[in-house]
């Protein structure tokens, strides 16, 4: 039975393609999923893959040739394969070899968003010549906004890790090879002494940097796993574990010992970069001002505390302030249409809807994920957007479409206990608002002090695009409306 190997399907706006590479010749015996030829279009690079098992009969477009969506370019003979190694009928140990050779899988690089060129190699959680299970994750790929996940398409044993972590790597790039069906016990039959086995394979890229953060060797830390492996956990027991005392060595040397500063180089992750070119960038582009105010947050704190149990037991989430801070920002947006638009080259782009970016604190660092639509949704469905967004971020399970948009962006330094800020940028938006520690202040009310729960306001605007009028009046909305929460309510 043969298969016709075909260009893929082509996007409306790409009207032909050109045959980029060929990775096999007519005759070569090929596995279902491998990676036949390369298809090159004005934007990016396709592969095509073998739908089964089987030799390549014929090619019958070259490299170079330009060829259409859907075109006939190569002939696939299915179980061609299989009967030419029954009749050759190697020997045990070369068929052994054949077969694992023939159900090697590629571990590739997910196909990466148009937006993002490159991507980083974080972590390796698999070393060569470990036992892995279908589904199981591989290794981390970072890009300037996500971290993409990598798993096992098939049982069997890391056979090469082509790839080390800190490598920059491309959309579909091959970074390592999995042997499917393979055992590990397979793997080690020709394991040399222990002794003789390097760091390098005794601990993978991660374990490694992480015994160089440690300062420690591989001849310090005793490795439970399979054949003397090393794991993080062994290298956290071995700097845990209490230092043998010193031979007796002079008082003066003793002192230079402990007086001895160290600083420790690691290079910046990928996101810690962008985050680094985007606000200089902001910076340096944009005319940015930032204008203050003050917001008397009784009346919340007092309608939250009245009635945050039942708002808890009826739509099963707690009543934060963000949600109070995310209505009364769209309120604004919708008065201060300015305000919600972004500049485009020589153009203003005004946005009909409205999606608020927030600011997020991860371990990899502060990213703005975008709670879409505010003005419909509810308290609670703002209450519940932001809490998937934050556990999202804390997992570093957030999405490119979490990432992608937003018209402008709130932040809370109040959550870390700053009192006053003035927040930067996140382009291409206009504006952003700073929330602030909330702090028991003596207020002149009607003549008389009293003690209230006061909170900073800051509104940083790009001044191209928005006057002080509406940066003024934008904020003074929201001052009104989170003073006299019932305005939400009434839209006055």
């Amino acid at each position: 039975m043969t298969t016709e190997i075909k260009v893929p399907v082509l996007p409306e706006s790409v009207a032909d393609a050109t045959v980029a590479t060929w990775h096999v010749q007519v005759g070569d015996k090929v596995t279902r999923d491998q990676v036949l030829v390369d298809i090159e279009t004005d934007k990016v690079v396709l592969e095509v893959p073998a739908t089964s098992d089987g030799v390549i009969t014929e090619i019958s477009q070259e490299e170079g040739a330009t060829v259409l969506g859907s075109q006939v370019i190569a002939i696939l003979a299915e179980g061609e394969a299989e009967a030419a190694a029954s009749t050759e009928a190697p020997a045990p140990a070369e068929k052994a070899s054949s077969d694992a050779a023939a159900k090697v899988i590629d571990i590739v690089v997910p196909v990466l968003p148009e937006s993002v060129a490159d991507a980083t190699v974080a972590t390796w959680h698999v070393a060569e010549g470990d036992s892995v299970t279908v589904d199981q994750n591989l290794v981390d790929i970072e890009t300037d906004k996500v971290v993409l996940e990598v798993v096992a398409q098939e049982s069997g044993v890391i056979g090469k890790i082509i790839h080390a972590e800190g490598d920059t790597v491309l959309g579909a790039q091959k970074i390592g090879e999995l042997n499917a069906g393979a055992t590990a016990s397979v793997s080690a039959t020709a394991a040399p002494v222990q002794d003789a086995v390097s760091s390098d394979d005794l601990a993978s890229p991660s374990v490694r940097r992480l015994m160089t953060e440690k300062g420690l060797t591989a001849a310090e830390v005793t490795g439970t796993g399979k054949g003397g492996r090393i794991s993080k956990e062994d290298v956290e027991a071995a700097a845990n574990k209490p230092k043998a005392a010193p031979a007796p060595a002079p008082v003066a040397a003793a002192s230079q010992e402990l007086g001895e500063r160290s600083q420790k180089r690691v290079p910046m992750t990928r996101l810690r970069k962008t985050i680094a070119t985007r606000l200089l960038e902001a910076k340096n582009s944009t005319a940015m001002l930032t204008t203050f105010n003050e917001v008397n947050m009784k009346p919340i704190m007092d309608l939250r505390a009245q009635y945050k149990d039942l708002f808890e037991k009826t739509h099963d989430t707690r009543l934060g302030f963000m949600s109070f801070y995310v209505k009364a920002v769209t309120e604004a947006l919708k008065r201060f249409p300015a305000v919600n638009a972004s500049i485009d080259g020589d153009d203003i782009v005004y946005h009909n809807f409205f999606d608020i970016s927030i600011a997020v604190s991860t371990p990899r660092g502060l990213v703005t994920p975008v709670l879409r639509d505010t003005d419909q949704l509810s308290m609670a469905g703002v209450e519940n957007g932001i809490r998937d967004l934050a556990i999202k971020g804390r997992d570093g399970k957030l999405s490119m479409a979490d990432m992608t948009g937003g018209n402008f962006t709130i932040t809370n330094g109040g959550v870390f206990g700053s009192l006053l800020s003035t927040p930067i940028l996140n382009l291409p938006q206009a504006a952003i608002l700073g929330m602030h520690k909330i702090q028991d202040r003596p207020m002149a009310v009607d003549g008389k002090v009293e003690i209230l729960p006061m909170m900073y306001l800051a509104l940083s605007y790009d001044h191209r695009l928005i006057d002080g009028k509406e940066s003024v009046g934008f904020l003074v909305t929201i001052k009104e409306l989170l003073e006299d929460p019932t305005r939400l309510l009434l839209d006055v």
